[in-house]
């Protein structure tokens, strides 16, 4: 009876470890790394038995499980980081896993605020409870709009954060059908054009007495897709959100290029294969210096078409120009560099937010300038354009006057 109540304290303390990294697997889980049943009973015995004594040794341990990826490895660093700050919560573990452990030092002090902040937080969870609990209410919104479809048509500039965050997990998970088209170079096939030199090649095995007809045909391939995205002042609100578009673009087809410019041109296409969309964009943001600054459309064009134009725009791609047009040099370059990059692909598409506005009228010199130079001519400001953007790329989109340049040429 003496040795009930140490022995019911240690099984608690086991409990509320096992607790703790049950909640951290979920919290995992969440995030979106494949933590199962199985990872989580392994995680709790290498804890158990490895016997750790810092910091360090609990997230390599843990690390060891959770993390099958290299892309992983950031959404496990910072989970880790959020969930464990509690004050004393690693300190608390390892008295439990190690009793002999040396002393780790006094507590850190709280900081200014801190537990003003951590109450205001525990009432809002108090009150979400609370509310929770009261019965509810049905409504009947047969006949009203719902907030999808009001999402789906609101401009990218006038939405709040929590839309915004709706707005790219919606980007990333659209997917373009596949276009194929045919390619000039032909491949074995079991039937269309006959192929002598496999023919010949085929009956010279059998000594020459039979003759086995192969035959060849155009091959048929998804077309690459090159991004040419606006990053200067006007445009940087839209570029943000569109590069998770791009993201996804990059994750399901392999010939797809992106470049940013400004006042200079950047490649990010590499940065955009990393699989984790949050790593993806902070390596894009990293690597180009002149986020939000001023606009060099003709520049930009000039570097693509004498060093890029070569290396990406082979095998019919399609070409996306997002920009709002707005060039302070405007002259006989810009059109010039625009009538070159249209020749060399095999479709250009002109994205622009400013086709937003009803009124809006092509009267500025460098949106003229460029028209002349692009199959369509399409709004690129929310959901609802950027689905009619997949159509399009899929040869199911609309066809209409509003985005044929011409139309818009006529328009003084």
């Amino acid at each position: 009876m003496t040795t009930a109540g140490p022995l019911t304290t240690e099984a608690e303390r086991r409990g509320r470890m096992v607790e703790n990294i049950v909640h951290f697997a979920r919290t995992l889980r969440r995030a979106g790394l494949p933590a199962g049943p199985a990872t989580v009973v392994e995680a709790v015995r290498a804890v158990e038995v490895s016997g750790i004594e810092s910091r360090d040794d609990l997230y390599w341990t843990l690390h060891a499980l959770f993390v099958q990826k290299r892309e992983h490895r950031v959404l496990f660093d910072e989970a880790f980081r959020i969930y464990w700050q509690s004050r004393g919560l690693i300190e608390k573990m390892l008295a439990i896993l190690s009793p002999v452990a040396p002393p780790r030092g006094a507590p850190e002090k709280a900081k200014a605020g801190q537990t003003r902040v951590a109450q205001a937080f525990q009432a809002a969870r108090e009150r979400r409870e609370t509310l929770a609990e009261q019965p509810e209410v049905e409504v009947d919104a047969r006949f009203t709009v719902s907030g999808r479809e009001l999402l789906q048509a609101k401009d990218f500039a006038q939405m709040t954060a929590a839309e915004i965050t709706e707005a790219k997990a919606a980007l990333r998970a659209m997917r373009i059908p596949k276009d194929l088209i045919l390619h000039r170079r032909r491949v074995a096939a079991p039937r269309g054009q006959i192929d002598p030199r496999r023919t010949l090649r085929a009956s010279l095995r059998a000594g020459g007495a039979i003759i086995d007809l192969k035959h060849r045909a155009r091959q048929e391939k998804l077309p690459p897709i090159v991004a040419l995205c606006d990053i200067s002042g006007s445009m940087s609100q839209y570029s943000r959100i569109l590069l998770h578009f791009l993201h996804g673009m990059t994750e399901t087809r392999r010939d797809v290029h992106t470049f940013l410019f400004g006042t200079r041109l950047t490649n990010v296409t590499r940065s955009l294969r990393m699989k984790d969309p949050d790593e993806a964009l902070e390596a894009c943001s990293a690597g180009v210096a002149d986020w939000s600054g001023g606009t060099r459309i003709a520049t930009a064009l000039h570097l693509f078409n004498r060093h890029w134009s070569r290396r990406v725009l082979s095998g019919g791609p399609t070409v996306l120009l997002i920009t709002d047009g707005l060039e302070r040099e405007t002259d006989e370059d810009l059109a010039r560099e625009m009538d070159r990059l249209h020749r060399s692909c095999r479709r250009l598409i002109w994205l622009n937010p400013l086709l937003r506005f009803d009124g809006f009228e092509p009267k500025a010199r460098g949106i003229r300038a460029m028209l002349p130079h692009v199959d369509e001519f399409r709004a690129v400001h929310s959901l609802e354009a950027v689905t009619d953007l997949v159509k399009a790329l899929s040869g199911t989109g609309n066809t209409d006057a509003k985005v044929d340049p011409r139309a818009w040429l006529k328009v003084r």
